[in-house]
């Protein structure tokens, strides 16, 4: 069953631009038309990306490592707020053997740059939990790279996490 959401989302990209030219008094030129295709192309994609950081959030409070199996890319390199480089790999198998339980982690501030076939996203990741017996409250700034290719969709192929002080 398709997702309510992105059905809204779909019928509200492909009316817009009816919309749109029916309220304009001149017609739209090729050009006009072709631009405003895009910029509700990337609306489209600008809600996804921030879809796809919110569940990264909800991945990492449930240490589902299955979700980076599939979202990040096989050529991901990240660094995390410890100045670690990781691979998918690497970051996988982190998360599985995780110690942290986490109450609480969810991404705010989420902004998105397309470039083309790239994005870049920025947000700030919140959390809350318990480590080797230890409650721990963090924050980080995030920065994800995704690129968009016809056989997968977007995939993280770098990203760099900073912890906040405090």
């Amino acid at each position: 069953m398709a997702n309510p959401r992105m059905i809204w989302l779909l019928a509200a990209v492909l009316f817009s631009p009816a919309l749109l030219s029916a309220q304009s008094s001149s017609p739209l030129t090729p050009a006009q038309k072709k631009e405003r295709a895009i910029t509700a192309e990337m609306e489209v994609e600008g809600v996804e990306l921030v879809a796809l950081e919110k569940e990264t959030a909800h991945a990492k409070a449930l240490n589902n490592s299955s979700f980076f199996q599939r979202v990040y890319s096989d050529d991901y390199v990240g660094t995390t707020p410890w100045g670690e480089v990781l691979n998918r790999s690497a970051l996988v198998a982190s998360i599985q053997n995780s110690t942290a339980k986490y109450s609480s982690f969810f991404a705010t501030d989420v902004h998105v740059r397309i470039y083309g076939p790239t994005a870049v996203v920025t947000c700030t990741w919140s959390a809350r939990g318990v480590q080797n017996g230890r409650n721990f409250a963090r924050q980080y700034r995030v920065i994800h790279v995704y690129l968009n290719n016809s056989l997968g969709g977007w995939k993280v192929v770098a990203g760099q996490e900073t912890i906040l002080p405090g």
